[in-house]
């Protein structure tokens, strides 16, 4: 998504390119090219799949639209499967029009994992409850923080069921990270995802991420977090973003990995240090 304007032929051959080995993808384009011959692509560049985004938008009161999102979210996991990822990031789902029950929509949401996740055990695929910025509870997202993700998540073992971790949805969670220990403690952290918080906040507000390093986020505190926490898995950097978007893909790609070094590898140099 960081560099969606490049179709997945161009994304392969930069990353190939540019010696980035993992990419995340997103179900629309995977779709549109075709889920085996995306699957294909990947594996001749040499790339490895790191997740699949995004399952999920499970709230839905009417029967029918339950149904139809079940099935929405099998077909996700078997994407994710045919594209060689063990996890499927899931986004759960906001409040139906004219309801305000934030409780009863999280309890829809735990009722479909109960359908998916063996399921998805079936097919070698994670599920990954990814919480949201509490600005997205009423239409994208009910599950706004970690600890909600988590009480979720502990319904089901840890292979089937486990959270995404996102810096831009959860940095500003005091608790945070005592909820990524909590996480690591049972192995539930299935991702773990980058971008920086600037502001001001587009219009519309999903399309705010900013670039690493350009905004607000301590970076390396939250890789330490994780790491502390015994993850051990890939690092996204997931970018939603107007001005990058209208650059070239390939030099927001370049410039992401440097970013990454800059902001989340490396360490500060000493003051006496040229």
């Amino acid at each position: 998504m960081t560099v969606r304007q490049l179709s997945l032929p161009e994304l392969a051959e930069a990353c190939r390119a540019s010696g980035v080995g993992r990419v995340g993808l997103w179900r629309e384009p995977v779709r549109e090219y075709g889920v085996e011959a995306a699957a294909e692509l990947v594996r001749d560049a040499g790339l490895t799949v790191t997740t699949l985004c995004r399952g999920g938008f499970f709230t839905a009161l009417d029967p029918g639209e339950r149904a139809a999102a079940l099935a929405d979210n099998r077909r996700a996991i078997d994407e994710a499967a045919a594209l060689g990822t063990d996890t499927l990031v899931l986004v759960s789902g906001g409040l139906p029009p004219g309801d305000k029950d934030l409780r009863a929509a999280r309890e829809r949401i735990a009722d479909a994992l109960t359908e998916l996740a063996p399921y998805a055990e079936d097919h070698g695929v994670r599920l990954a409850i990814e919480p949201l910025h509490p600005m997205y509870a009423a239409d994208r997202c009910v599950v706004s923080t970690l600890a909600q993700a988590l009480d979720l998540a502990e319904r089901f073992p840890a292979h089937q069921v486990g959270v995404t971790v996102d810096t831009y949805h959860v940095w500003w969670d005091d608790q945070a990270p005592a909820q990524i220990a909590r996480a690591g403690a049972t192995g539930r952290i299935h991702a773990f995802q980058l971008a920086d918080w600037t502001t001001p906040l587009p219009e519309g507000v999903l399309n705010g991420r900013g670039q690493l390093g350009d905004g607000s986020i301590d970076l390396r505190e939250w890789k330490t977090h994780v790491d502390s926490a015994g993850y051990t898995g890939p690092i996204e950097v997931e970018l939603f973003n107007e001005r990058l978007w209208a650059r070239d893909g390939r030099e927001v790609l370049a410039e992401t990995a440097q970013r990454f070094a800059e902001h989340v590898i490396r360490r500060g140099r000493p003051a006496n240090d040229p």
